[in-house]
């Protein structure tokens, strides 16, 4: 008898495990920094697209821990195209709560923050992408940007379907 209530459950475990699966993720990779991010670390990601008809959402995803020392975060991401054509985008987005706790989810004290890049983007040429990223991130009145910020331990790009 226990033999079988032991089946059930690992059977119910398979269910939710497989059920739980990603369905909408077309891309999603990581890349892994030392714990802080330095201004030269050009983040880049490369992808092949063979859909030019439906739309899709891109998004950056950041891991960042209570090291992080600021409330927002400020990025420049480059989409090249397959013929070589650039899209260059300066992003903020907000990292930190009013009293200084991360925003984004995880129960320690890394969280991830899934951060919108493009909305209903419609890819216009079937091939191979890349999109790089880099921070941009400065001290309030300073002209030169931060060699190295600290508490960023992995930034992200994902591709998903639309629903």
């Amino acid at each position: 008898m226990v033999l079988k209530n032991n089946n059930y459950w690992f059977i119910v475990f398979l269910f939710v495990l497989f059920a739980s699966c990603d369905k909408n993720r077309v891309f999603d990779e990581y890349k892994e920094l030392d714990g802080s991010w330095s201004k030269n670390d050009t983040l880049h990601f490369e992808f092949e697209q063979n859909d030019t008809i439906n739309p899709y959402n891109l998004f950056l995803n950041i891991r960042n821990n209570n090291e992080y020392p600021f409330n927002n975060l400020f990025v420049i991401v480059s989409l090249k195209n397959p013929e070589n054509e650039v899209k260059i985008d300066t992003l903020e987005y907000q990292m930190a709560n009013a009293d200084g706790s991360l925003m984004g989810t995880g129960f320690s004290d890394v969280k991830e923050s899934k951060l919108w890049y493009q909305e209903n983007f419609v890819f216009k040429k079937l091939g191979k992408y890349q999109v790089d990223i880099v921070h941009a991130l400065r001290e309030s009145r300073e002209i030169n940007g931060l060699e190295k910020v600290n508490g960023v331990t992995e930034v992200g790009f994902r591709i998903e379907k639309t629903k």
